[in-house]
């Protein structure tokens, strides 16, 4: 078997463990960073929302308390602006999904279900901030970011208070039975952006593929150049030496001297050889000599 052969053979073993140890290691990396990219992206979304609520409650609903004496409009209603400017958000990113979940909702169909009314009630407990996991749904695994929503301002009681503190037309839209009895400072709900595993997973596959194809483009560039130094610096003045030994085994004393480029060990071992050869030159000369004397 050749050096370069055995060379290779080595160098493909070193890199192909080399490969996937690197691999095992940036894939997590990737997939840890995809999935905090998304994270940041429903951050933002969130507070996105809570921007649109605020607005709502200091600039829209004053404007539309006089119609809402005839009339209740959902427009006044900060849950519902968050929702439909998040409706307006998904057109561009409708791997999203957006909820405000109660557990005592005005609209029933805010009512939280039984895994976000366990968020909402961490959050009651704890007091923290924001909350994010993943949960298994029929469609896979789902990735989710939850805020807590609270009451800040009494101007929110004046329609969750008592359903006698209520406009007539909120009552007459929805019923006095559901969303009432909320408190000042009191968590009532959640905010909650769901978001599919497969989108941070089909980020770090794609992130992966590129990266470990960049990995793999300059391993194969590394043998290559590799080979060509091996071949350049090894294995030609091996040869040329072996072909001067062969032609000296054969008789041919008068070969030219093998070339020293340089002060590395291949031309250490060029100059012992061609010290070597002159030697040898010199002992045959004498025997011959004395062979001739003698004769």
């Amino acid at each position: 078997m050749k050096i370069t052969t055995k060379f290779n053979l080595v160098l493909f073993g070193v890199l192909i463990v080399s490969i996937l140890i690197t691999g095992f290691f940036s894939y997590k990396v990737l997939r840890d960073n995809a999935r905090e990219e998304v994270i940041q992206h429903a951050g933002m979304m969130l507070e996105s929302a809570l921007a649109i609520r605020s607005y709502t409650v200091t600039e829209v609903r004053p404007l539309l308390k006089e119609k809402m004496i005839y009339e209740f409009l959902p427009q006044s209603v900060p849950a519902y602006a968050a929702s439909q400017s998040f409706n307006t958000i998904r057109r561009k990113h409708p791997e999203y999904s957006y909820k405000e979940a109660t557990i005592n909702p005005t609209n029933l169909n805010n009512r939280a279900v039984d895994w976000e009314t366990d968020i909402i009630r961490a959050f009651q407990q704890t007091r923290q901030k924001e909350i994010t996991g993943i949960r298994l749904t029929p469609t896979g695994k789902s990735l989710f970011l939850a805020r807590p929503i609270t009451i800040k301002k009494e101007g929110c009681l004046t329609c969750h208070s008592t359903p006698s503190n209520a406009p007539a037309t909120l009552i007459a839209k929805y019923g006095s039975n559901n969303g009432f009895g909320w408190g000042l400072n009191q968590i009532v709900g959640a905010q909650i952006i769901s978001v599919p595993m497969s989108v941070p997973i089909e980020k770090a596959n794609h992130a992966f593929i590129t990266f470990m194809g960049s990995v793999l483009g300059v391993y194969v560039f590394i043998i290559i150049v590799l080979n060509i130094m091996l071949r350049s610096l090894f294995i030609k003045p091996i040869m040329r030496m072996a072909d001067l030994a062969n032609q000296i085994s054969t008789g041919k004393m008068m070969s030219t001297d093998f070339e020293e480029n340089g002060n590395d060990e291949i031309a250490v071992l060029g100059t012992s050889f061609n010290r070597m050869r002159r030697s040898l030159v010199k002992a045959i000369s004498l025997i011959e000599k004395s062979h001739n004397t003698s004769s």
